[in-house]
């Protein structure tokens, strides 16, 4: 995923988060990044494609009507920059069996076009039964 200076400023935008290392152009040039930077709650765009096959996975068979999201957990390493390429990987890191639900963990982890981690996510889900 490249993060487009464009998609990472309008991110911001709707979060009503104001700060210039993201909106600003100058002011980000003069920064210590150089650029336009990301929001860490970008984070979750660059692996959200990946979480769908989940709750689509045949074997897992999950009831849709009856999953929530349970919680969320975010790592942060490196800056992620206007222009950085972005690849993410997922995995299925747990998968709890229980009387009355099923809990499920996902792990994405993203790291920049130098190999260099920027984030972490688990994403857990709960499966009524």
């Amino acid at each position: 995923m490249k993060s487009e200076r464009k998609k990472l400023r309008n991110t911001p935008k709707r979060l009503r988060i104001l700060d210039p290392h993201y909106l600003d152009d100058d002011f980000a040039k003069k920064s210590k990044y150089g650029k336009i930077i990301a929001p860490p709650t970008f984070a979750v765009v660059f692996g959200a494609h990946l979480i769908e096959p989940v709750f689509t996975d045949k074997e897992l068979n999950l009831n849709m009507a009856m999953l929530v999201h349970g919680e969320q957990e975010l790592e942060f390493f490196e800056v992620v920059k206007a222009g950085d390429s972005i690849t993410t990987t997922a995995k299925i890191s747990d998968i709890k069996n229980k009387e009355k639900l099923d809990v499920i963990s996902l792990e994405l982890n993203s790291k920049n076009q130098h190999g260099k981690d920027v984030s972490r996510g688990t994403y857990t889900f709960v499966v009524r039964k």
